[in-house]
């Protein structure tokens, strides 16, 4: 074989891994492109067992669906963490890496070598986000009506989640939105038979350890304890001594003293993380305290923070009743609810805390409604954080425009991957009417020139009827935060797909032969 036809072979054989990456990311991109937009279609999961699921939720399909291939893996991966940072996007993420590769293979395939088309596409990227942020608007406060477009966008037009999601983001407050660590979509929980409510409160999903105990309480004070109530136990051996029988002995009646203190606390709920003895449940029930166990840490965590209890290890009762009073807490009303089989702890007397509970008629529909007001409720602190811009593809049209003009200040090859940039941003407009039934080439060109012609990056093109439409006008919007980390997330899996030319199969180790962990 001569020089130039090893070298040859060395390029197709290039060529090859980034052509199969590519199909792999194509095949993933299929799979949730068609969800996009107001006539995006549902996608049905089928297990083995046969159970199925209909969701139009793009990172639901991505986490359920079968996937064998590592470049396909990234993708998914990389669409959770648009999910985690922002709850939102993952669609356009995943719409938008699909088009980043395709064109940068193309690209390649044309003889432009990969670290051009990285450098421009890497450029490009930059540049369209810094757009983006500049056509933003920000909300200037929660009573702004296109928070509630942001909601319905998002909540995919279900009138009434978008409404409950809006109630709970001003229960919180807006300097809470703006928190880093918190996330208003943590707030959601869906159920069935339940009625659509929001409220200052935390759900425990327990009910109390018997009957007798109290269904309603006012003013109530609680105390957590981040342990079991319970003495301390001794192995059998200890016990058949009489020095460990003695130890025992003084343990359970130092046990029933901290009870007794407990209830001179005038505690009314007691919420315990794990387990509770009799002794101590039948002392607490007939004080007429409400006991509920084996409580989840994240609920015990909520309910502390709502209420101002500061939660409290069993042997920490040893404590003085001055200094106990420190670590007890208080709500307006401590409810049970004996149909949905939760306490509900409202109007606690520290930070403010909602809970949104979203009814669903079935429980086949209760996963779609709970995903559907997470996303709502994302896309709406995202709006809250950093402002909002026009959806339907508009944007990303005027903004792939600007980005189209710094090709000619761009020099050698690095210009086609800025024009693989281009394209992406192209694409979800084009899916979006594609979806809505419409020839996407031919919309493209209406809306250019109606963008060029009026100066906007609002229009785009009404999906009910073809024709072109100002998005602002429309409550058409998205949080600017949703395309920002869509863009960002998408031009990174792009790159590292674009920079393998070369798949091998790892070598297993003893530990994955033996599990058979490892293989694709």
């Amino acid at each position: 074989m001569s020089a130039k036809q090893a070298n040859q072979s060395e390029v197709d054989e290039r060529l090859a891994a980034l052509i199969t990456n590519s199909n792999a990311i194509r095949a993933i991109t299929s799979a949730v492109e068609g969800t996009l937009g107001p006539k995006g279609l549902d996608t049905m999961l089928v297990d083995k067992f046969g159970d199925v699921i209909i969701t139009n939720d793009g990172v639901t399909i991505l986490q359920l669906m079968e996937v064998n291939h590592p470049a396909a893996r990234m993708l998914i991966k990389t669409a959770k963490a648009q999910q985690d940072e922002i709850g939102d996007g993952t669609t356009t993420a995943t719409v938008l890496a699909g088009s980043l590769v395709a064109e940068g293979v193309n690209q390649v395939s044309k003889g432009v070598p990969v670290s051009r088309v990285i450098e421009g596409l890497k450029g490009g990227v930059k540049n369209a986000i810094d757009l983006f942020y500049q056509s933003a608007r920000p909300v200037e406060t929660l009573q702004d009506p296109m928070l509630e477009k942001v909601a319905l966008v998002a909540g995919r037009e279900h009138l009434d989640i978008a409404h409950l999601v809006i109630e709970a983001a001003r229960l919180v407050g807006e300097e809470k939105l703006k928190e880093h660590n918190f996330k208003l979509s943590d707030t959601i929980k869906a159920q069935e038979n339940a009625d659509n409510q929001v409220f200052s409160g935390v759900i425990v999903n327990k009910m109390p350890m018997n009957e007798d105990m109290p269904k309603r309480l006012d003013d109530a004070s609680i105390l957590i304890i981040d342990d079991a109530l319970e003495p301390e136990q001794l192995s059998e051996e200890a016990l058949s001594t009489e020095a460990g029988f003695a130890w025992y002995r003084q343990m359970q009646q130092e046990f029933v003293e901290n009870i007794r203190k407990i209830i001179e606390l005038d505690v009314k709920v007691v919420l315990v993380d794990r387990g509770v003895e009799d002794i101590a449940e039948e002392m607490l029930g007939d004080a007429g305290i409400l006991v509920v166990q084996r409580v989840s840490s994240k609920e015990l965590k909520k309910v502390a923070e709502h209420s101002g209890a500061r939660a409290i290890k069993r042997t920490g009762l040893k404590k003085d009743l001055p200094e106990l009073k420190r670590y007890v807490g208080f709500c307006g009303k401590a409810i049970v609810d004996e149909k949905l089989e939760q306490l509900h702890i409202l109007d606690g007397k520290s930070k403010p805390v909602a809970t949104v509970l979203v009814g669903a008629a079935t429980e086949e529909v209760v996963g779609e409604r709970e995903r559907i007001a997470k996303d709502a409720a994302s896309a709406v602190q995202a709006a809250v954080k950093a402002g909002l811009i026009p959806g339907g593809g508009a944007v990303e049209l005027t903004v792939a425009r600007k980005v189209e003009e710094l090709r000619r200040e761009m020099k050698g090859m690095s210009a086609y991957g800025l024009d693989c940039v281009v394209a992406a941003l192209k694409r979800p407009f084009s899916q979006i009417v594609t979806n809505a039934g419409f020839n996407p080439l031919e919309k493209l060109g209406d809306v250019i020139a109606a963008q060029m012609e009026k100066n906007s990056d609002s229009l785009s093109i009404n999906c009910d009827n073809g024709e072109v439409a100002d998005m602002w006008e429309m409550g058409v919007v998205d949080p600017v935060l949703v395309k920002v980390h869509a863009l960002k997330a998408a031009g990174e899996v792009a790159e590292a797909i674009l920079r393998i030319d070369t798949i091998i199969k790892k070598r297993e180790d003893r530990h994955e032969r033996e599990t058979g962990e490892g293989n694709w």
